[in-house]
C-alpha cells in the first residue's frame, strides 16, 4: 500500500459573496415590509366641540444687545419682570418661557433675566437659537 500524502491547500481569504446575498435578502425584505410598518390604522374620529389637546403654553422673553428686555412684543422694566410673571403663572401655571437673547447682549444682563423667571417659579426655561450653517439646532 502507498499511502500518498496530499498537500491540501488551506483558503485563507474570507468568502464574502455568502454574507453579501444574505445582507442583500435583508435589505430587500427591510424594503418591503417597512412601508407596511410605517402606516396607521385609519380611523374616522369623532368630532368634539370641547378640545381636548390644549396647545402647549408659552411665552417669549427677548434681551436686545441694549439690555431692552420684551415679553412677547411688550417692552418690560427688570424690576417689573417678575411681577409680570407671576400674573402670567397665576392663569397659566405650566407655563414654558423661551429666552431668545442677542448674541452681543452682555451676559449679566441674560443671567439676570434668567434668575427672575426662575425666581417667580418658572421652571421650564429654554433658550432660542437660530441654526447654524451645516449645523444642528441648540435648544
Amino acid at each position: 500500500m502507498s499511502f500518498e500524502r496530499r498537500e491540501r491547500h488551506i483558503i485563507r481569504e474570507l468568502n464574502l459573496v455568502p454574507l453579501i446575498d444574505v445582507l442583500l435578502t435583508i435589505l430587500f425584505f427591510y424594503m418591503i415590509v417597512s412601508p407596511m410598518m410605517s402606516r396607521g390604522l385609519d380611523v374616522n374620529l369623532p368630532k368634539s366641540e370641547a378640545n381636548t389637546v390644549k396647545p402647549e403654553d408659552r411665552i417669549v422673553l427677548t434681551v436686545t444687545k441694549a439690555q431692552e428686555i420684551f415679553v412677547e412684543k411688550e417692552r418690560v422694566d427688570i424690576g417689573r419682570l417678575k411681577d409680570v410673571l407671576d400674573s402670567i403663572r397665576k392663569t397659566k401655571p405650566l407655563i414654558n418661557v423661551y429666552l431668545r437673547a442677542d448674541k452681543d447682549a452682555p451676559y449679566g444682563a441674560v443671567v439676570q433675566v434668567m434668575d427672575v423667571v426662575k425666581r417667580a417659579g418658572i421652571d421650564r426655561l429654554g433658550m432660542v437659537t437660530e441654526s447654524a450653517p451645516g449645523g444642528a439646532t441648540a435648544q
